[in-house]
């Protein structure tokens, strides 16, 4: 029996415009299959390119945070927000580029509680205080991670990153979108 991957559907990847259909391309042709994220946000393809520039900017940049410090943004970010694709994806790719297979199920499934070295803590906390209650968020947060060693770059990835996966973890919710079988055993 198959799974519902998203409450709207999907979309072929075949029928998107050229360059989403290479972008994504390239993307399967690395992890050996189509994330359903693609598959679902493919029906509004001027959306989805716009979600996949972002998400490039931020989870692509040389300098700041590290690749998988980056990813242990997203995944306390969506286990903040109970985002299951999200952190089951997101989860997967923290175990490869930590190079930790329990990390991401630590985090993931108590982000707060946790036990990590000072600066994932630090990132971590920050990340969780914007995505928790953002009204709430202010210099109290920032001062301290500054004083956790974290650069105000580092801090604006932080911040930049968690703005984005609220969108996209919401984005899930809407579509109730089912995470690639493939991610629950890569890293592990």
């Amino acid at each position: 029996m198959s799974e519902r991957v998203s409450r709207f559907g999907v979309v072929d990847i075949e029928k998107l415009p050229d360059d989403l259909r290479e972008r994504v391309g390239e993307i399967a042709e690395k992890s050996g299959f189509v994330p359903n994220i693609f598959r679902a946000l493919a029906h509004r393809p001027e959306e989805l390119r716009a979600f996949l520039d972002y998400h490039d900017a931020l989870m692509n940049r040389a300098e700041g945070l590290s690749k998988a410090e980056r990813e242990l943004v997203v995944v306390a970010t969506s286990g903040a927000n109970h985002c299951t694709y999200c952190v089951v994806a997101h989860g997967a790719i923290l175990r490869i580029r930590s190079k930790d297979p329990q990390l991401a199920d630590r985090v993931a499934s108590n982000p707060w509680g946790a036990e990590l070295p000072d600066r994932q803590r630090a990132i971590v906390d920050l990340a969780l205080a914007l995505a928790h209650d953002s009204a709430k968020f202010g210099e109290r947060h920032v001062a301290a991670a500054r004083e956790a060693g974290l650069t105000d770059d580092e801090i604006w990835d932080v911040g930049a990153i968690t703005a984005l996966f609220a969108m996209s973890n919401r984005l899930a919710h809407l579509t109730a979108l089912a995470p690639n079988a493939e991610f629950y055993t890569m890293g592990r």
